[in-house]
């Protein structure tokens, strides 16, 4: 397959409710591409799937028939093409039409391929003007095609958080996201580690965040990474863990652990002594949890397969981290699939989820202990609102510390949120 056909056959399936890295990464394997064509396949899937509206938009201008009515393999297409023509400036505009003419025929036939040609042939940057074809428009309808988000999501935002800074929350999930490392203290120091050539263009954090860092040289961290002296975090993840501050030889019980990186950080934190109790549903991250952790040399993981609504750790943590399963408002620009299946009802379905969920930890959690709620949310319904809701059904514990992260509010950093409780004694 070529780059092209390999990044429709992704969105496909990213269209039947699979997860865009899972799908990605399973269908790079299959096609046997070159480096390039595989950075292209990534770039294509993503960028398709963030522009996506703002792509059908643009297709409706030019599209002479019922285009809510097309062949989802058609709207892809479509979708891939316009997005090379206009996001894509490296890809050369024949490139992009007869590429996607190729496929239309190949998919479609004849008849459709003729289509795929004239309408792209006609969208241009000077053919298209968004801003002029959205200037009558209120601004949750406008922002919602200039930047790409669903309508109910800018609306949410401008009202919570004001148009400029929705803006900047819009824009920044437009962006290529930024690759963040962690340390592995268990194996090496910042000192050491940025003593060496592969990380001379690095930036590192400050902020008690030392042992974090991003950088655009992947290739040549790889071997760091092969070696278990760094892995991939983005440091907003990482202040969960630095909010629970989890003690050496402590119990930790975290509640909804894949892929991993918050319990090996939480191990690193605590010099690997103690216990971690690492849980997730899915057989296939615990196994990859546990192959993680020994790539860093870490040896208090216990992964357990189970669902957290139900699950007996067996003991009685000292700190419990519940990073709980929410809409993903805060990394729309590394999971764009997100933007169409997050609604206003799964934002309902999900704040239920993580009320049980929260109350079963209340419940397991240690007398003086420290349970530590996270999202990569930044919708108050998952966060502020859970914690006052937690705080009236639990009067027996109280806030310490919080930390709200809005996406482009830091350079690299993802949206998220995290709370520290704190059970009090008796």
């Amino acid at each position: 397959m070529t780059a092209r056909e390999t990044a429709l056959r992704v969105l496909l399936e990213i269209d039947s409710l699979r997860k865009s890295e899972e799908v990605l990464n399973r269908m790079l394997e299959q096609a046997g591409l070159e480096r390039n064509d595989r950075s292209l396949v990534r770039e294509l899937v993503s960028g398709t799937l963030k522009y996506r509206l703002q792509c059908d938009f643009i297709i409706t201008h030019f599209y002479k028939h019922d285009y809510s009515k097309a062949a989802a393999v058609l709207k892809n297409i479509l979708r891939l093409g316009v997005y090379q023509l206009l996001h894509l400036d490296r890809v050369p505009r024949s490139a992009a039409v007869n590429e996607s003419v190729k496929l239309a025929r190949k998919y479609k036939g004849d008849h459709l391929s003729r289509l795929v040609n004239g309408l792209l042939r006609n969208i241009s940057t000077e053919t298209v003007n968004l801003d002029r074809w959205t200037a009558s428009k209120p601004d949750n309808e406008r922002l919602s095609v200039i930047y790409s988000y669903p309508e109910w999501l800018t609306g949410r935002w401008i009202s919570r958080y004001g148009i400029e800074q929705a803006e900047k929350m819009l824009a920044h999930g437009n962006l290529p996201p930024a690759t963040g490392y962690r340390i592995n203290r268990l194996k090496t120091d910042p000192e050491k580690l940025f003593s060496l050539p592969a990380l001379s263009g690095a930036r590192q954090l400050e902020d008690g965040l030392g042992y974090f860092f991003f950088s655009k040289e992947f290739s040549l961290l790889e071997p760091l990474l092969k070696d278990g002296l760094v892995s991939v975090q983005n440091p907003t993840q990482g202040l969960a863990c630095v909010l629970a501050a989890p003690e050496p030889g402590s119990v930790v019980y975290d509640m909804c652990a894949a892929p991993g990186g918050k319990s090996t950080f939480m191990a690193e934190l605590m010099g690997n002594t103690g216990r971690i109790i690492a849980l997730d549903r899915s057989e296939g991250k615990i196994e990859r949890l546990a192959s993680n952790a020994k790539a860093l040399g870490i040896t208090i993981i216990e992964p357990r397969e189970g669902d957290a609504l139900t699950f007996d750790p067996g003991c009685v943590p000292d700190t419990i981290l519940l990073d709980a399963p929410c809409t993903g408002t805060g990394v729309l620009g590394r999971r764009a699939e997100l933007r169409w299946r997050t609604s206003p009802e799964k934002l309902a379905e999900l704040t239920e989820l993580q009320a049980r969920m929260l109350d079963m930890a209340a419940g397991v959690l240690k007398s003086g202990g420290i349970l530590v709620y996270s999202t990569c949310s930044v919708e108050p319904e998952e966060n502020e609102l859970q914690v006052e809701s937690f705080l009236q059904r639990h009067p027996g514990f109280i806030v310490e510390n919080s930390l709200l992260t809005l996406p482009g509010a830091r350079e690299g950093f993802d949206g998220g949120f995290a709370v520290r409780f704190c059970k009090k004694e008796g």
